[in-house]
């Protein structure tokens, strides 16, 4: 069982969710785009995790850092907004979705911060990341920021998406940016070789739903902006889901017998997509629930 979910993440999750795309995308041809989450905070979408801004009187705070050939295309967007320098880069986990441009910021004079595990991870992966990409403040559990007039109240759900998730919330303007601890509308990556597991993302999604509140806007690590409602949503696919699974390794199915039964297939049509298809999230099911 362990060689077998050693090849599913050696298979899903080498180099973050979006490199693992049928194809590695021309990065000259991605278009950044911008959208207002509320006044001074705003969403950019390029390709990978999407990237949170807030923009004031300090200056610039920014949520990940997607790909380093598109730190140019990031820096540009973000100039349309302010022309003060990007002072943080708070990076969500240490996919290179979301910390491929950190060393670019950084030698924009940027800190990178995150959970102790991202700079761990980072700097001890197959291929390490460069010096100046790694995070220089790193923090346990909690933090909080006190920038653009905001308390920035960074939380870390245990084991979820990986073993270094951390969710920023913007308490007074109900504002949270969640990283991959939610795949908004699709089914989600749990990458249970960086420490991720099936029951600690479950329970990250509950505590983000603990968190937001009925006018809450929560910017996910990939898909639109998102509410309580849509955590709601994913929660209930997420533990029906499991139990379907749960429920056949149960019977004694192994991974082929689980696959054959097709338990997942009414959520395909709505919930499946390029990179973690059904069959794909039946398979990290199987396999987080035998780990």
């Amino acid at each position: 069982m362990q060689s077998y979910i050693r090849s599913v993440v050696v298979a899903l999750a080498v180099a973050g969710v979006a490199s693992a795309h049928a194809q590695q995308p021309d990065f000259d041809e991605v278009e950044v785009k911008t959208t207002k989450v509320v006044d001074g905070v705003y969403m950019l979408e390029g390709f990978g995790g999407n990237i949170g801004v807030s923009i004031g009187p300090d200056g610039v705070f920014v949520i990940d850092s997607q790909f380093a050939p598109l730190a140019p295309k990031i820096r540009a967007a973000i100039a349309m907004l302010s022309n003060q320098p990007v002072d943080y880069v708070v990076n969500t986990h240490w996919h290179g979705d979301h910390t491929g441009a950190n060393e670019q910021f950084a030698d924009g004079g940027a800190v990178i911060a995150a959970h102790d595990n991202v700079r761990t991870r980072m700097a001890n992966a197959p291929k390490p990341s460069a010096e100046g990409a790694l995070p220089t403040i790193t923090f346990s559990e909690t933090a909080t920021f006190h920038y653009n007039g905001h308390e920035i109240h960074v939380v870390h759900p245990t084991n979820a998406h990986t073993d270094g998730d951390v969710m920023l919330h913007f308490k007074d303007i109900d504002v949270i940016h969640a990283g991959d601890v939610m795949f908004n509308g699709m089914f989600p990556f749990i990458d249970l070789g960086s420490g991720g597991s099936v029951d600690g993302f479950i329970a990250g999604m509950e505590q983000l739903g603990e968190m937001a509140g009925p006018g809450t806007q929560i910017i996910p690590g990939h898909g639109p902006v998102a509410s309580k409602s849509d955590v709601a949503r994913s929660i209930a696919m997420l533990k029906d889901s499991r139990a379907r699974v749960a429920k056949l390794i149960a019977a004694g199915n192994d991974l082929a017998g689980v696959k054959a039964a097709a338990p997942l297939a009414d959520y395909d049509a709505e919930w499946g997509w390029v990179f973690i298809t059904t069959e794909r999230f039946t398979e990290l099911l199987y396999a987080g629930l035998k780990q």
